[in-house]
């Protein structure tokens, strides 16, 4: 990965949800976890995109997936996936009974529609 500054192992996730989503009532696809301070945005794929934006605001470049039972990281700066990486602050991943998309409630019927167009 980057370099040994761009992770910090001891810093606990932001939340259980995308920040940004989370304060402007928003929903996300999947999470993603900033491994330098911890932050929890949504993934590219989500119609915000805040880990990137998150990315571009900091400079921080490294992220992990916050979705239970995956592990892997990706670094902006290199384009590289790594398949595993340090230990992070517990929890590692959103609560089980979140789903994804998500949250519970905010999530639209066609939201499969909404994220391809």
């Amino acid at each position: 990965m980057t370099s040994a500054d761009s992770i910090d192992p001891g810093v606990p996730p932001s939340g259980t949800g995308c920040v940004e989503c989370d304060a402007a009532g928003g929903w996300w696809f999947h999470l993603r976890r900033c491994a330098r301070c911890g932050h929890i945005g949504c993934c590219d794929d989500s119609p915000a995109k805040h880990a990137t934006a998150h990315y571009r605001e900091t400079g921080h470049p490294v992220i992990r997936s916050f979705e239970p039972g995956e592990e892997w990281f990706w670094d902006f700066d290199s384009s590289q996936l790594y398949e595993s990486g340090p230990e992070l602050a517990p929890p590692v991943a959103h609560p089980e009974d979140q789903p994804a998309p998500g949250p519970a409630g905010r999530v639209p019927a066609d939201w499969a529609r909404v994220l391809r167009s």
